[in-house]
């Protein structure tokens, strides 16, 4: 899971380039079938039928898939049979099995089962949400709204889950409460409608599950789903804090709204076949919104289950939330890319958990921390460089068993960051002897702080801080230092900052679609928590809470998932790509001082490859005035723009659609709420002359407000020229549509270049605005 060791990205070194990082983002991507095929004869496989064109000789589908499946093996059983991700099963085959199937008539692809890793009291505040806008802006529709959560599960009996106020089921609900190890449906009520758990995918590769150590039914003994579900749309609950920091009423975006969770994420990690399976039964089911704080690396949308699996949920008109990936500040570290996906990034929000550090030479540094143990000794304590007091050469980063209890036993000891969970580097101190630690940024992390809740008098520094301590204590003969835990502190500015682990664009599977779509808090926050381990997650942790303080874009995608619940709420009639328009045209990209939101990576300014449209603004995405809508058309357009086969396509859309030779297709059409605009250096040159490169987007506005005339402006990029026709777009009557295009004129640019630019069309009191994000390769 991302989140146990956000940022602590062992690979940062090899994304310094654009080329590897396209190397390690297509080819770093194993399958299960690659792993275990050195070991075992059989791997688990999706299977895709082409149910359109079911021989005549069966008249159900399933003894089709039945008869398909025995042709090639007569062991095999299906795991589990698809009814709206794919028209198909998930069995385990030989590679020789699976090669014939793929050969049988009917059969459109074989797919290698992969495994995908899993990417409050202050938020609501901090968004603007008020109790009473939120209540007044949807009007009580929102407890209309079911939230989908695939991730690990649910703790059902916090009292976030609390569900005094709500009225009945709604009638549109299908789903239930699945019944197993320590779970039962009675633990579902009107708030947490529904629980369900797939385990046959990661049971194919791994084996039964230890149910030891893991419950095989919906309940969460990791944490991750509670806290993402909980983010999303907890009820309300007065006193949260985890042991003081913290502390307030804790919420979710959408108190209202119901919550259904999908255990499809498992100790050992998150499988396709699970997955899809976890979609399929949301649909099914009834969900409006889906949250899925998961993702692995990119490839054709056609052999991706998680793209193929939420194209069928927005096609059933469910906006699917998704984290952009923990892999910044790396650029092109994106996952989840697909344009019918919402893509969000993770900021700050201004609050901070400081911690300070004071040197025997008097000077003093700030680290965060969420330690509440026994204070440290008042008086300088000795301090140690772990590289120094390591008979490992890894010791520097405080691995287990690499410290020499006799050189750290009563010192505070410096580990670096990196190599393995930020906490057990403080469990290993103590384990020597250690009474505390300082947990050392490198290069690879920079100034990126995380709280943890460590088991010893422990803070983490910024590289520059850490830099500092370290010249001390290499200088000094007796280096000397004390910790001092300075709880919650509000008001922190600058806030928003682009979290340093927050994943970047540009989007390589794509590049003219801009990701991530925008940012939303994903930095120490704190929502619902299992009471199964403690909130470190290590088994030497006994501490139990309900409620914990984590970081990473699994923490920010439900913050958009529960805004869109109430979004949905409030504009029922409102279509995926709607919601997801308003949430982006809103955001903004600038503090009050006019200044463009900062990356805390480097301090320096964000871009729109950094937080796409911008922070989240939910209170102004409810009254956008204008909306980029799209539909299935219009992303079946984008296969074609996309010169996908009629094959293709039917492996992401499950029906038959042909592009028609007579329509030029362009991704610079697809009806999207921002542009990325990749120019080629080697277009433009004729005779050793450097010409100028043009290209033309199209887009289309739908009016949502009242009827009025919008007017143009654009922040031009001196790089390239933008021009817009019509200049004003005027709307008499809801849901009118009005179209313009935007060409943009480029000189040559070395390879590498990046410039950008904002769009914005105004009526006075909207402002719908879209970032502009050049590139050149």
């Amino acid at each position: 899971m991302v989140e146990r060791e956000q940022g602590d990205k062992i690979n940062m070194l090899m994304f310094k380039s654009l080329l590897i990082s396209l190397l390690l983002v297509f080819c770093g991507r194993h399958t299960v079938a690659e792993k275990k095929t050195k070991h075992h004869s059989k791997s688990t496989y999706i299977i895709h039928m082409d149910k359109f064109n079911m021989p005549s000789s069966f008249n159900d589908h399933l003894l089709w898939y039945d008869s398909s499946l025995k042709s090639v093996s007569d062991s095999a059983e299906m795991l589990y049979t698809y009814q709206h991700v794919a028209h198909g099963f998930s069995t385990r085959l030989t590679s020789q099995e699976a090669e014939l199937l793929s050969k049988q008539p009917g059969i459109l692809s074989v797919i290698p089962e992969v495994r995908y890793d899993l990417h409050t009291t202050r938020t609501p505040e901090f968004l603007g949400l008020g109790k009473a806008i939120t209540f007044s802006l949807t009007s009580g529709k929102q407890s209309d709204v079911v939230v989908g959560v695939l991730d690990t599960g649910v703790w059902p009996e916090l009292k976030s889950f609390d569900d005094k106020g709500l009225g009945p089921v709604p009638n549109s609900w299908k789903g239930e409460c699945e019944r197993g190890k320590n779970f039962n449906p009675s633990n579902c009520n009107k708030k947490l409608i529904g629980a369900r758990f797939f385990a046959k995918g990661y049971e194919a590769a791994f084996g039964p599950i230890n149910e030891s150590t893991e419950s095989k039914s919906p309940r969460d003994d990791d944490g991750h789903g509670t806290h993402t579900s909980t983010t999303a749309a907890g009820s309300v609950v007065a006193g949260a804090s985890l042991f003081g920091f913290a502390n307030g009423t804790a919420r979710g975006m959408a108190t209202q709204a119901r919550v259904a969770t999908y255990k499809v994420c498992w100790l050992g990690g998150c499988f396709s076949s699970d997955i899809a399976a976890g979609i399929d039964k949301a649909i099914a089911d009834g969900v409006n919104i889906l949250s899925m704080s998961i993702g692995g690396g990119l490839t054709d949308y056609y052999r991706d289950t998680i793209a193929i699996g939420t194209f069928a949920a927005t096609a059933h008109g469910i906006l699917v939330s998704t984290s952009a990936g923990n892999g910044g500040p790396s650029q092109a570290s994106l996952s989840n890319v697909a344009p019918w996906l919402t893509t969000v990034g993770a900021g700050t929000i201004d609050r901070d958990f400081p911690a300070y550090v004071t040197l025997g030479n008097g000077k003093s540094y700030t680290g965060v921390s969420l330690y509440n143990g026994k204070l440290p000794p008042k008086t300088p304590i000795p301090i140690v460089y772990a590289g120094n007091v390591s008979g490992d050469s890894e010791g520097s980063q405080c691995s287990k068993g690499s410290l020499i209890a006799a050189k750290v036993a009563g010192k505070i000891v410096i580990c670096d960051r990196g190599g393995n969970p930020r906490v057990e580097k403080g469990l290993v101190v103590k384990s020597a002897g250690g009474i505390g630690m300082i947990l050392a940024n490198n290069e690879d992390y920079g100034e990126e702080l995380i709280a943890d809740s460590y088991l010893l008098p422990a803070l983490a520094l910024g590289q520059k801080s850490s830099n500092e301590i370290k010249k001390y204590v290499f200088s000094s003969p007796n280096p000397t230092a004390k910790l001092l835990f300075g709880g919650t502190q509000l008001g922190v500015q600058p806030s928003p900052v682009v979290a340093a682990f927050s994943s970047r664009g540009p989007n390589l599977l794509t590049p003219k679609v801009l990701k991530p779509d925008l940012i939303a808090p994903g930095v120490n926050i704190l929502a619902g928590w299992t009471g199964a381990v403690g909130p470190t997650g290590m088994t030497e942790d006994t501490r139990h809470v309900e409620f914990n303080i984590i970081s990473g874009t699994s923490m920010s995608c439900p913050h958009v998932s529960g805004l869109a619940a109430l979004l949905k709420g409030t504009h029922p009639e409102w279509s995926p790509a709607a919601i997801r328009s308003a949430l982006m045209t809103t955001s903004y990209r600038t503090y009050k001082n006019g200044q463009t939101l900062k990356d805390v990576d480097n301090g320096l300014p964000a871009t729109p490859f950094d937080f796409g449209a911008g922070h989240v603004d939910p209170v102004a995405a409810f009254d956008p005035g204008l909306v980029y809508d799209a539909t299935v058309d219009d992303y079946l357009s984008f296969f074609c723009a996309l010169k996908y086969s009629s094959y293709q396509i039917k492996l992401v859309a499950r029906r038959d659609f042909t592009c028609s030779k007579s329509k030029k297709y362009r991704v610079e059409d697809l009806n999207y709420p921002s542009f990325a605009v990749p120019f080629n250096t080697a277009f433009g040159v004729k005779g050793g002359s450097q010409k100028p490169t043009t290209v033309q987007y199209t887009r289309t506005l739908t009016n949502v407000g009242a009827p009025a005339t919008y007017t143009v402006s654009v922040t031009q990029s001196p790089s390239v020229k933008i021009v817009v026709q019509p200049q004003t777009l005027s709307f008499r009557e809801l849901n009118e549509k009005k179209s313009y295009t935007v060409t943009f004129t480029s000189s040559s640019k070395p390879s590498g270049t990046t410039s950008f630019a904002y769009l914005e069309w105004s009526d006075g009191k909207h402002k719908v605005s879209s970032p502009i994000a050049f590139s050149w390769t």
